[in-house]
């Protein structure tokens, strides 16, 4: 009997159970040649028997079993730190979003999204379905409201184009493309916001502070200075000097209605230029019909301009060349001064937006205008600052 050891126990096993196969054949089967032994004849289903009917030694027996055991634990360990791995993945995809600044993550916010924007979702919302048609997206990784966002952002918050890259993971030059392709078209939507009413209009909506004195008050007008980098040109230079900031300023006419409303915007002017002349020449007397009254600073020295349209100038009293004002002059100035303050709490919301109280770079005052009207028509968006 073949007795080497280094055979394997389930060779000789298969062998056995083949010699007791070739035994146990008919006489008639014994004579025949016996083909040779192939794994194809072996594996057949006439010559091999099932599977589960082939003897396993115990110990061999006993080894598959602990192995199973042992990889069935490790398939336990495994889904269960697959599992873990897995809700540790999505939590980190949730604060990954968290973390990116844009609209999505803003508008969840009600508080954030105002203060950045100064704006609710709403009118935000109303101001995307406005402006599409009429922009483009600059970059394709920011969405289109992103695009408003970082508008919105540098009108209100004032923050530098380095400020908004690095919020946004975009470059500096993005976001002056943006800027220089959104505020135009901006400003050209938003600008019907921005209405010079109807005298109708303006004595319907005329507030109980001014029915009593100034019934007739169209508009009330005054001028404000915003400051700019120093030009290199010295023509630029000299025109944009103001005396009165002591600083290189763009000078705006403002005009708001008695409700409160901005109804007038000029073009930006140099910070040198008077008063009276932006007035003259900014096309607001234009505007003007007869029998309607202004009301203005000191400083609008306009009452003879105004008269050629058949309106009157409404200013207070001056002291000069007297040494005192009558009672009644006092309380007319005191009366004109108590409705005027309502075109500084214009001007302080419009100047809400912290742009405006920026020094505007030099290669930025070419679209100063148009952020001028932006500001203004948003402004307009808010509740009026004059009780009715």
């Amino acid at each position: 009997m073949y007795t080497k050891q280094s055979q394997n126990p389930d060779s000789k096993m298969d062998r056995y159970h083949r010699k007791r196969r070739r035994d146990d054949r008919p006489d008639t089967a014994a004579n025949q040649p016996v083909p040779s032994e192939s794994p194809e004849q072996e594996c057949s289903m006439d010559h091999c028997p099932a599977e589960e009917d082939i003897p396993v030694p115990k110990r061999a027996y006993d080894d598959l079993n602990l192995r199973y055991s042992q990889l069935q634990e490790d398939y336990v360990n495994l889904r269960q730190e697959f599992d873990t791995l897995r809700e540790e993945n999505v939590k980190l995809k949730e604060e990954l979003q968290k973390s990116t600044f844009s609209y999505t993550t803003v508008k969840c916010n009600i508080g954030q999204l105002i203060f950045l924007t100064g704006l609710t979702s709403v009118v935000f919302e109303w101001l995307i379905t406005k402006l599409m048609g009429s922009v483009e997206r600059i970059h394709n990784k920011l969405t289109v409201e992103d695009h408003l966002l970082i508008i919105l952002m540098k009108l209100r918050l004032g923050l530098c184009n380095s400020d908004l890259a690095y919020r946004f993971q975009v470059s500096k030059t993005t976001i002056s493309n943006i800027l220089r392709s959104w505020v135009p078209a901006m400003a050209l939507v938003l600008k019907p916001l921005i209405k010079w009413p109807s005298k109708g209009a303006v004595l319907k909506n005329m507030p109980k502070i001014f029915k009593r004195n100034f019934k007739r008050c169209r508009c009330i007008i005054d001028c404000t200075e915003i400051f700019i980098a120093r030009p290199s040109n010295l023509t630029s230079r000299a025109q944009t000097w103001s005396n009165y900031k002591h600083n290189n300023t763009i000078k705006y006419l403002i005009g708001i209605t008695p409700a409160g409303a901005i109804s007038f915007l000029s073009p930006g002017w140099g910070g040198r230029v008077s008063d009276k002349q932006i007035t003259k020449e900014s096309g607001f007397l234009k505007l003007l019909e007869p029998r309607d009254e202004v009301l203005a600073d000191r400083g609008f020295l306009i009452r003879d301009e105004l008269a050629a349209y058949g309106a009157t100038l409404r200013i207070p009293h001056f002291t000069k060349g007297k040494k005192q004002l009558s009672a009644q002059e006092v309380d007319t100035s005191r009366q004109l001064s108590r409705v005027r303050i309502h075109v500084e709490r214009v001007i302080g919301r419009w100047k809400n937006f912290k742009i405006l109280q920026t020094v505007i770079p030099v290669s930025q005052v070419n679209i100063l205008d148009d952020v001028v009207i932006v500001c203004g028509a948003l402004t307009n968006l808010c509740k009026s600052v004059v009780l009715k």
